[in-house]
């Protein structure tokens, strides 16, 4: 099985984070979000990963490439970097993967963690992964028959029809159809606002014969904008706790509670605070006499005297509170 990650957004809702960092390899509990990922992927599935595509801008960097490539050789496949120099919709994004869209291939949008339980069915011919939500007119949702099989795909629909949110996440059985259906609309010059778009590709494969099926997930995650990073990385520490490595050996804890779930990475120095619920300390963070809560700080930070909650703090920052002096009045609320 191959798997196709497009991710050629220059994540401008992520800024100032996406200045300097790509935004699937920002971290959420520990780990770069394409990473997280791939590994729910591979969670869904008993076949090998022979190749993991990761569609990206040119203007990423060669850095980022390497780090990419070396998330994919640390989960035992090849990583290969396909670009997308002009963002043309998903359709144009995926068909950019070439060769790689060949025998069983997983497609995932790299804004999109999700948990689920189940395994998948290899032998169908698609499975459009769904979570049902409140509001369907916000998504693009799918309407089933009665065998359960999609028979439609409805774009924001202003009527109800279903409440079967499309995640992102699909599988294909057959890749070469896939390549040959998305380069139709390319050839034909078939655009939904400006845009090749991968449900135009499916709708026409639906009219063709071809069945698609719906997985649906326990729990949707998205990483589309501070407050959702930081929202996603205290529900993947809630997942994950008990079940994987949380605080690292290395880290050195003094005079100080940890509230968990909470990731503390390498390096880490706490000192003389309280941390957590729901924090990731990255690698080589320092906190000294500070309170933090429910988030994300990135490698080599510093936090002093500071009382922090739903925040994210970038690489190598640099955060201090100046101590306050105070004279306040019996029965006064200061707030």
């Amino acid at each position: 099985m191959n798997i196709i990650i497009p991710m050629a957004g220059m994540g401008k809702r992520m800024r100032p984070h996406t200045l300097t960092t790509a935004k699937p390899l920002l971290p959420v509990a520990g780990k770069p979000i394409v990473q997280r990922l791939v590994e729910d992927i591979l969670a869904t599935s008993n076949e090998k990963v022979e190749e993991i595509a990761f569609i990206i801008s040119p203007a990423f960097g060669k850095e980022v490439e390497q780090h990419l490539c070396s998330v994919a050789e640390a989960l035992g496949a090849k990583g290969k970097i396909c670009y997308q120099e002009t963002p043309l919709g998903t359709a144009h994004a995926i068909l950019c993967a070439g060769d790689t869209l060949a025998g069983n291939v997983f497609i995932a949008f790299a804004d999109t963690l999700f948990k689920a339980t189940f395994s998948i069915d290899t032998e169908k011919d698609a499975i459009v992964w769904t979570q049902k939500v409140d509001d369907p007119s916000a998504f693009g949702v799918v309407k089933l028959n009665k065998k359960n099989e999609i028979e439609a795909f409805v774009e924001k629909p202003k009527d109800f029809v279903s409440d079967l949110a499309i995640i992102g996440v699909y599988y294909f059985r057959d890749g070469l159809r896939l390549q040959k259906e998305l380069q139709r609309l390319i050839d034909n010059d078939i655009k939904l606002k400006g845009e090749y778009q991968l449900t135009d590709a499916m709708e026409h494969m639906l009219n063709n014969g071809v069945k698609f099926y719906t997985g649906q997930v326990e729990e949707w995650l998205d990483c589309g904008n501070k407050d959702a990073t930081v929202y996603t990385n205290g529900r993947i520490l809630d997942i994950k706790h008990g079940k994987e490595e949380l605080i690292h050996p290395s880290a050195t804890i003094t005079d100080s509670v940890i509230i968990p779930p909470c990731y503390i990475g390498a390096g880490v120095t706490v000192t003389n605070s309280v941390i957590g619920p729901l924090v990731s300390l990255e690698k080589g963070v320092r906190v000294s006499d500070s309170r933090i809560t429910n988030s994300i700080v990135q490698a080599d930070s510093i936090v002093k005297n500071a009382c922090i909650d739903n925040s994210m703090l970038g690489k190598s920052v640099t955060y201090m509170e100046k101590p306050s002096e105070l004279s306040i009045g019996d029965f006064s609320t200061q707030q």
